[in-house]
Order: structure tokens, then C-alpha cells, then sequence
């Protein structure tokens, strides 16, 4: 019988402190942030200070941790007043910091002892050798490239003791992570300090140019090929070979999107933590389950796909050409309190909804009920037949059991 020595943690995206509860609510054992400064994610919602505390706070009351992004790529003057950062979010309580450039890593280590340095993925660490270097400078993380291989994890797990974190689902960047200059050319934004505008998932025409100046469109049409393309991945999904992972020693799950929805972070945290629980519990006889790989579809924005840890992508693993319908749902709603007396939810419209739609509700644990709407009320306890305006407060009847903040989705 086979036992599991070391439970892997599943780390999430955390924009918002709402979407950081969001993803401890839904089973999160770490959330990764940025704060106002020094991170690549210059469009999330990051974090000031006083955010910080209370992430920090409500985090460690639920036995989760917050690590900071400080992951750019620095350019003269980029780093001014980062011992600064580094000491208070120190102060604060953070749980460790995720820095790419050794400039930063040097003031973190010099004027934040004690802060611990989790190697970002954007330093491309892909050999044992490499993790050992960071381990010999201090480091206690290394955050693999995405373009590592399971074969190649395994290597490392068996010639490292650093803790090893991979990435398992969301984005794949179509460069090694972050070395990008399409942004910076085609719309002046620097990708390696935080600025990216994802000019590779742009869709192109296809033109021959014979001569200079000359634009001959390929394919049918004035407009060129039919198909527009991209220069784009798929997306991420470890889920189906969760096995593999944790097998290989991987220590922490790490899910992509900073900049997701709520319904998106709440619907993959809860996948992979019921999966990671089910199989650190019984190996022996863990199955994956239909109904996990359905709930992720759920949220997919685009085809899903193993990245490097088996092979080398093809064109399959590249967003052009007619691609899988992808069954698309609505967040539509919060559940903010419930009266199991009355049976009566009162919810935080997201997205309009009505009488005769058919609604979701979910919640930690997968849990899952469906029933079609036949009446709501506004907070006038008014009957309307819709709820349309974003934010507002409505109640109806709901005849089984759920509870604050189950979220509410409906399919398209």
C-alpha cells in the first residue's frame, strides 16, 4: 500500500482580496499576490499595504500563506525603494517573496533579513543545477519554467532538496515567460516590467508580399485566410495527471490568473484541491472523476493541454484553425446569507439573470445543485422578473440547503 510523505500545496491567484478569500474559501493552501510595485502584473488589482495586513491576517486565521510577486525584470532607477517594500511587507507578515532579478534579490537579502526568496518562474530555472545554485544563495523556492518536463522534474526532485513549485493550470506565455518583445513594439509596453498587452493572442491576417509595399491576401477573400490566427498557446490543465505531479515531488500546485474572475479562481481551486485531497488520501485507489474535468470546462477560455511535461507542444497546442466548442457558463451570482427556515438566499447579482433560467449552485467541496428560477424578489421585496443591474441585492427561494458564498453560474 502506498503512502504519501508530502502533501503537495495548491497555490492560487489572488488579484483582489476579494479573490484571495475567494481562493482560501474555496481550499487554497497559499495565494500569490503583487503589490503596488516591482510585480509583472501592472493591470491585477494589486495590493497597498494596509491590503496586505488583511490578507496577511485573514489568510493566516484559515492556515494559508500569501507570497508577494516582486518578479520584474529591473532597468536603471527600477528599483529604487525596494529595500523599503521588502522590509515592510516583511513586517506585515508575508510568507515569502517571488523575484527573478539577483538586483532584488540582493536588496530583499541585505535589507529585509529574514524575508524568505522564492525563485519567479521569469528567471527560467529548467536543471538541477540551476535550483542548486539558487539553494547555495539562499533561496528556499524555485518556481520551474513552464517549458520543463516531468522526466526532467523527477531529475531534480532526486539531486535537489530546494522545494520545487510548477506551474499545473491557466495561461501558457508563447515565449519563455515574459522574454517577450512583441508588447514593447507593438504598443510600447514593457512585458518584462509589468506592462504585457498579450500581443501574441492578437488574431493576424495571413498576407504574401511579393514586392515592397505589395499585400497579396492568402486564401479566399479580399480580407485573406478565413481562419484568423494567433501566435497564442492553449491553456494549461495538469488535472488528468495529478499522479504524476505529486509523484515526481513537486511541492507546490500552482494555479495561473491574477487577473480572473471570482467564478474562475473558486471553480479551479476547488477542482484541484478535491483531486489532490482524494489522492494523497488513498493512492492506491485514487480515480480521476469525470465530473472534475467537467467543472474545469466550465471556466476554460480556450483548448486545454499538458504544455512540456510530455512532449514538445505541436501546432495542436496552438490557438489557430477550428477548435473544440468549449461549453461556456455565466457567473451570475454570490450567495451572501441563507435561511434554511424559510429557505429563503439572498444574492449578489453578478451577471443579469431571471425567472425561467436555469441556475448552478456550487461550493467548496463540489458541491452542486441545479434548479430553474420561478421567482425573485428585489430588496424592496418587490417581485421582478430579472435581476439586470450589476451589484444588486435579490432574493428567492432556494429548496435545498447552501451556504454564504456559493457562487451561482448559468450556461450560455
Amino acid at each position: 500500500m502506498r503512502t504519501i510523505t508530502k502533501k503537495p500545496e495548491v497555490l492560487a491567484p489572488g488579484g483582489t482580496l476579494e479573490k484571495l478569500k475567494t481562493a482560501i474559501h474555496y481550499g487554497a493552501d497559499a495565494v500569490y499576490i503583487g503589490g503596488e510595485a516591482y510585480g509583472l502584473r501592472s493591470r491585477a488589482g494589486n495590493f497597498d499595504y494596509e491590503e496586505m495586513a488583511e490578507a496577511v491576517a485573514f489568510a493566516h486565521s484559515h492556515g494559508s500563506k500569501i507570497y508577494v510577486a516582486a518578479n520584474m525584470v529591473t532597468h536603471e532607477g527600477n528599483e529604487e525603494g525596494a529595500g523599503e517594500f521588502f522590509r515592510t511587507i516583511r513586517d506585515i507578515g508575508i510568507d515569502a517573496v517571488l523575484i527573478s532579478d539577483p538586483a532584488l534579490m540582493e536588496i530583499a537579502v541585505t535589507d529585509a533579513p529574514g524575508l524568505p526568496i522564492h525563485l519567479s518562474t521569469q528567471a527560467s530555472a529548467t536543471n538541477y543545477q540551476t535550483l542548486n545554485f539558487w539553494a547555495s544563495e539562499g533561496l528556499e523556492r524555485v518556481v520551474l519554467a513552464r517549458e520543463v518536463s516531468m522526466a526532467e522534474i523527477q531529475e531534480m526532485n532526486e539531486k535537489t532538496d530546494v522545494e520545487i513549485e510548477a506551474f499545473v493550470h491557466g495561461a501558457m506565455c508563447i515565449s519563455y515567460s515574459g522574454r517577450c518583445v512583441l508588447s514593447n513594439h507593438m504598443s510600447n509596453r514593457d512585458a518584462n516590467r509589468g506592462g504585457c498587452a498579450q500581443s501574441c493572442r492578437w488574431k493576424y491576417g495571413l498576407f504574401d508580399m511579393p514586392l515592397l509595399g505589395q499585400q497579396n491576401p492568402v486564401g479566399a477573400g479580399e480580407e485573406g485566410i478565413e481562419e484568423k490566427f494567433s501566435m497564442s498557446a492553449v491553456d494549461l490543465s495538469m488535472l488528468e495527471h495529478l499522479p504524476d505531479l505529486i509523484e515526481s515531488g513537486v511541492d507546490s500546485l500552482k494555479i495561473e490568473g491574477r487577473m480572473k474572475s471570482i467564478h474562475y479562481v473558486s471553480t479551479v481551486v476547488n477542482v484541484y484541491r478535491k483531486a489532490v485531497d482524494a489522492y494523497c488520501a488513498d493512492p492506491d485507489h485514487y480515480e480521476l472523476k469525470q465530473e472534475w474535468v467537467d467543472e474545469l470546462w466550465k471556466v476554460a477560455q480556450r483548448e486545454l493541454a499538458t504544455g512540456f511535461f510530455y512532449k514538445d507542444p505541436t501546432e495542436d497546442e496552438q490557438l489557430f484553425g477550428q477548435r473544440r466548442k468549449i461549453p461556456r457558463y455565466g457567473f451570475v451570482g454570490q450567495v451572501m446569507a441563507y435561511d434554511p427556515e424559510t429557505q429563503m438566499a439572498t444574492i449578489q447579482q453578478r451577471n443579469n439573470f431571471g425567472v425561467g433560467d436555469e441556475i448552478e449552485f456550487y461550493g467548496p467541496g463540489l458541491r452542486h445543485n441545479v434548479l430553474t428560477v420561478d421567482a425573485i424578489w428585489n430588496e424592496h421585496d418587490e417581485a421582478i422578473d430579472r435581476a439586470p443591474n450589476a451589484m444588486m441585492t435579490v432574493m428567492m427561494k432556494v429548496p435545498f440547503v447552501v451556504e454564504r458564498f456559493d457562487m451561482i453560474r448559468k450556461k450560455k
